[in-house]
């Protein structure tokens, strides 16, 4: 198969607006399998593949910028440092637990998502399927989901921020409403919210563990073992605090209520 069209087609988009793509991701992905020969929109694997090699490619993008896996793997890498136990859990551990949770805490919005914009594009005949009405029933509870946390965080001063970087001056940001905030200032102003909710949680789960390290180095010292490391000591006294207080489904649920609370399901 010939990649001159989509070259051509890949050359023509290139000076396109950015914001354009993400508000119809799904008609720009359909335009680019018919810039190839043979692909006129009727059934066949090539459109399937290059839909679903586009899917697997943004795919991880969006789960972990437009979901609230940032905050949950920030937190609990942050956590396994508190601990001080070094590469355990291993990182593959940390994440995938981080994706798991993602998955339960989002339900009710990843389902409005399914409902809304994905089963109907799929259960449209071919030639009645309307991607921006697929892309927007995709889009609109992610963009709640989003939102809610934002707001739930008070974090509307990182959307304002945004705004102004696109060129929104102070009098036009104090006439908009939430409608008018694109994907491309709404998903950086979620990032930056979701970074600054998990640090303020991971420093509270952060203080017990140094006033555990503090308390061992300050006893190490007053006997005169100063050569003794004081991890050595400190390191059980941790663990053993954490494993009494059923720390990790601790974490979890708290990590989980702080995103059903203000609106993630």
């Amino acid at each position: 198969m010939s990649t001159a069209p989509l070259l051509m087609f890949a050359q023509s988009s290139a000076g396109g607006d950015v914001a354009s793509r993400l508000e119809n991701p799904i008609g720009f992905v359909e335009a680019a399998a018919q810039a190839v020969p043979g692909m006129d929109g009727s059934t066949s694997a090539p459109i399937s593949i290059v839909l679903l090699l586009t899917v697997l490619t943004l795919a991880p993008a969006i789960l972990i910028l437009c979901t609230s896996f940032t905050r949950f793997v920030v937190v609990l890498g942050l956590l396994r440092q508190a601990i001080g136990t070094q590469g355990l859990p291993p990182s593959q551990v940390v994440v995938g637990l981080s994706l798991f949770l993602t998955f339960v805490a989002m339900s009710p919005t990843l389902e409005a998502m399914w409902s809304g914009g994905v089963r109907p594009y799929l259960d449209a005949p071919i030639a009645e399927r309307d991607s921006l009405a697929a892309w927007e029933g995709v889009k609109q509870p992610l963009r709640n989901f989003m939102i809610a946390q934002i707001r739930g965080a008070e974090n509307e001063s990182s959307v304002e921020m945004m705004l102004n970087f696109q060129g929104y001056d102070a009098d036009a940001r104090a006439g908009m409403e939430w409608k008018d905030v694109d994907m491309v200032a709404l998903i950086p102003a979620f990032v930056l919210s979701e970074l600054k909710i998990a640090f303020l949680i991971a420093f509270r789960i952060y203080l017990p563990f140094l006033v555990i390290d503090m308390v061992v180095s300050s006893l190490l010292i007053s006997m005169g073992m100063m050569m003794l490391p004081p991890v050595f000591i400190s390191l059980p006294f941790k663990l053993l605090l954490f494993v009494v207080a059923d720390g990790w489904a601790l974490v979890a649920g708290s990590l989980m209520e702080s995103v059903v609370r203000v609106g993630g399901g």
